[in-house]
């Protein structure tokens, strides 16, 4: 029987430490020499540590995660799925966290008042069914998933799985934790292994140790703006060196937390001494002392650090020493520069330099070190009688650090100046923010200590141009109000700001337990978890149709994206989130944000049943009507951003048989196979620009689909003409079973009966 507990219990870390032993030797033997401390961990999770073949980017793995954990939002269709796969209980401790239906408006208390009214029915059905099948449950207002899971949960050498993209964020605890979509969620939650591609390993060597106005948040920025939002797929990127040990837990928190912005499976730092000292400030003494006793093999072989080339596919460099402070954006978070340059660029380039909001805090950035280095400058500012002169709003990353900071004086520190504090939630970072003010009716600038910034991320809106930098340069810009100041070296009033300073752990340790988690009960017989047939905001799931074995002829091109087609133009958030567990209603929003090259403006298009321009799920609804089967186009990196596979079940429910793209990314492609979506790539990318408005596309030869076979399509033109093409996919076996049943779930369904 699976305990959920509030944190991880000790006899866990030490049979998990058992076997990283052995099979750490395991892995050096195959190998045939020394080993990255991802590759400890990793083998460690084999399912079959001694056969797994080995080959980085091409070999499958199985793997078998201690945990997992979701988000309020993408739990409620994992775990929708979850209950048809007909088992009493999950197989691993599993967690749900209500942080993303929160909404930002007026200010925490109220703010989680109405949160607690508007979305009673969804919280009472999480609640339910995690005291049904044995989940931990916290309640809202406990604090952001990631901070919560660094918190109580995360260790050296564990792995994990999560329903949000920045579920990595636990790797700055030297934890494997991974981003997915709710079906690979299900997959473990019923003690199946989790099925991934061997990532390839990308080394980022820190030398030196940040100072004054540089932090974690620069490392990350930088390395962004170095790999693109596509360089790190399929890889995870392991941090090392003398820099990496002077990181702090939350700090290297940061840097994983942003791996999802550049695409990466994961990022994970080694333990250290941090580390042991992380684990003890959050009460976990007994975990700390096992982690301070096996710290030569949480780390890297001393050979890795001595000669790091030939155990890495790619080497980085990054000297913290001189590393300055970094501004990204609009738009994109690998769209770099440092703080001295985005005066100059944004007059060159015509972005308002008055920023119409600055916003700290979210998953990446909240921690009690974040928030003591941004109340630093708060304070300085406080005593010279300083306001800010942009609205500034700041967000604690769970109750455990609210309480502490508001006990150390940092949040009146903030307050002070003008900040107004929000829920422990994820609000604005995710487009969970009710604006009001004049600026955001047109083309406007914010800065936050954000994530992600693509367009209508935060607020809904296109105008909004967001820029991503740290806590203590954001609170900097909200004194001034706009971008014609460089924090380093230009004066407030005639005098320089400060260096920011903050203390890694609060010194006093942390004022409160974490609070807020519900324990399923032992005998949950007699739980009964409703949903009303009714209900706008929940539905029961039926199964998807399995393949019926023959080739896709004539599928209508719903949408050619042009550009970025990243989750939140596929499946919008924000208002949105509300229907995240009603797969019909939420399908209304269906590619609403993409730039189509077949419609006048976003989220339109040409539909073939009513030859008018419509919007882009009115026109897969009536090709679903019709009984018109649909294929939709992307470009490069289709999916970039969340992990909600939201993204892969709207189009599977309303027609999709296959995405064609010039890329993917990892998240999306994955759950386009988990919903039995065929995700192809062109094998010639100029062929994405053969495909006009009236094409209709054949995928050919599908009985005989197989791993690494390309696969055949034909385009037909309107002029009768044909354009035959090919594809190529990364289909394993599972894979295309999962296709060939319709989805994974069909699966797992047909194996509990």
């Amino acid at each position: 029987m699976t305990t959920a507990e509030s944190s991880t219990p000790t006899a866990s870390v030490a049979k998990l430490y058992e076997r990283l032993s052995e099979t750490t030797a395991i892995g050096r033997e195959r190998l045939g020499r020394p080993l990255t401390f991802a590759e400890k961990v990793l083998f460690a999770h084999f399912l079959h540590p001694e056969t797994t073949d080995l080959e980085r980017g091409v070999s499958y793995v199985e793997l078998m995660p201690d945990r997992v954990a979701m988000q309020d939002a993408t739990a409620q269709m994992a775990l929708l799925q979850f209950m048809t796969a007909g088992l009493p209980q999950v197989a691993v401790p599993s967690t749900v966290h209500c942080d993303h239906l929160i909404q930002a408006q007026f200010g925490a208390t109220t703010d989680l008042e109405t949160a607690g009214v508007t979305n009673k029915e969804v919280y009472d059905f999480l609640r339910s069914v995690s005291a049904k099948y044995g989940l931990g449950f916290w309640e809202p207002g406990s604090g952001i998933i990631h901070q919560v899971v660094l918190e109580q949960y995360a260790f050296p050498g564990a792995m994990m799985i999560g329903t949000d993209s920045h579920t990595p964020n636990a790797g700055g605890l030297s934890m494997v934790a991974i981003g997915v979509g709710g079906a690979d969620a299900v997959d473990v939650m019923v003690g199946m292994p989790f099925n991934v591609r061997l990532p390839k390993l990308i080394g980022v060597h820190l030398t030196g140790a940040p100072s004054g106005w540089t932090s974690a948040k620069d490392v990350i920025l930088r390395v962004a703006e170095i790999l693109t939002v596509k360089g790190g797929t399929g890889a995870i990127l392991q941090y090392f060196g003398d820099g990496a040990r002077a990181l702090s837990t939350t700090g290297k928190a940061t840097i994983c937390n942003m791996g999802a912005e550049i695409g990466a499976t994961c990022s994970l730092f080694p333990a250290d001494e941090n580390s042991v000292a992380y684990l003890r400030s959050t009460g976990r003494e007994a975990i700390a002392d096992l982690v301070a006793s096996n710290l030569i093999e949480l780390t890297d072989d001393p050979e890795v650090e001595q000669d790091p080339r030939p155990y890495f596919d790619q080497l980085i460099e990054i000297n913290l020493d001189t590393l300055e402070p970094q501004i990204v954006g609009p738009g994109t978070p690998d769209l770099g520069r440092g703080v001295g340059e985005i005066a100059a660029e944004a007059k060159e380039k015509g972005w308002p330099v008055e920023l119409s909001y600055t916003l700290v805090g979210s998953c990446t950035n909240s921690s009690y070190e974040d928030i003591a280095r941004a109340a630093s400058i708060a304070r300085w500012a406080n005593e010279r009688g300083l306001k800010v002169k942009s609205p500034l709003l700041v967000t604690p990353g769970s109750e455990r650090v609210r309480a502490t900071i508001e006990r150390d004086g940092l949040l009146d520190d903030l307050r002070a100046i003008g900040a107004t504090e929000l829920a422990n939630a994820c609000g604005p970072c995710i487009g969970q923010w009710k604006r009001t003010d004049e600026a955001s009716q047109g083309v406007n600038s914010i800065l936050t200590s954000y994530n992600r910034n693509f367009p209508k991320r935060n607020d809904g809106s296109a105008d909004t141009l967001a820029f991503i930098a740290s806590p203590e340069v954001v609170v900097a810009y909200s004194l001034v109000g706009n971008f014609n100041f460089n924090p380093l070296t230009d004066p407030i009033e005639g005098e320089l700001i400060p260096q920011p300073t903050g203390d890694k752990l609060p010194s006093l340790g942390f004022a409160s337990e974490q609070s807020g988690f519900q324990t399923p009960p032992v005998d949950s017989s007699k739980v009964e978890v409703k949903v009303d047939p009714a209900s706008e905001r929940l539905q029961l799931l039926q199964p998807f149709e399995p393949w019926d074995g023959e080739d896709y002829l004539g599928l209508a091109v719903l949408m050619k994206a042009v550009g970025k087609c990243t989750t939140d133009h596929i499946s919008a958030a924000g208002p949105w989130l509300r229907f995240r567990g009603h797969l019909d209603n939420i399908s209304n929003n269906l590619f609403l944000g993409v730039n189509n090259a077949f419609g006048s403006q976003a989220g339109k298009g040409w539909c073939k049943v009513h030859s008018a321009e419509e919007s882009l799920p009115e026109i897969a609804r009536h090709y679903k009507t019709a009984g018109i089967a649909w294929v939709a186009i992307g470009d490069e990196n289709y999916g970039e951003g969340s992990s909600r596979e939201h993204a892969a079940m709207e189009p599977r429910f309303l027609g999709a048989k296959a995405i064609i793209a010039r890329s993917f990314a990892r998240i999306a492609e994955t759950n386009l196979k988990k919903q039995g979506v065929l995700p192809l790539t062109f094998a010639d990318p100029a062929t994405y620009d053969l495909i006009a408005k009236d094409d209709n596309v054949d995928i050919v030869d599908l009985a005989a689909l197989a791993p690494n076979r390309p696969v055949k399509g034909i385009i037909h033109h309107a002029d009768g003409s044909a354009t035959e093409f090919e594809m190529t996919h990364t289909l394993s076996p599972t894979h295309i079973e999962w296709f060939h049943a319709g989805s994974a779930l069909n699966i797992i369904r047909d194996r509990a009966r």
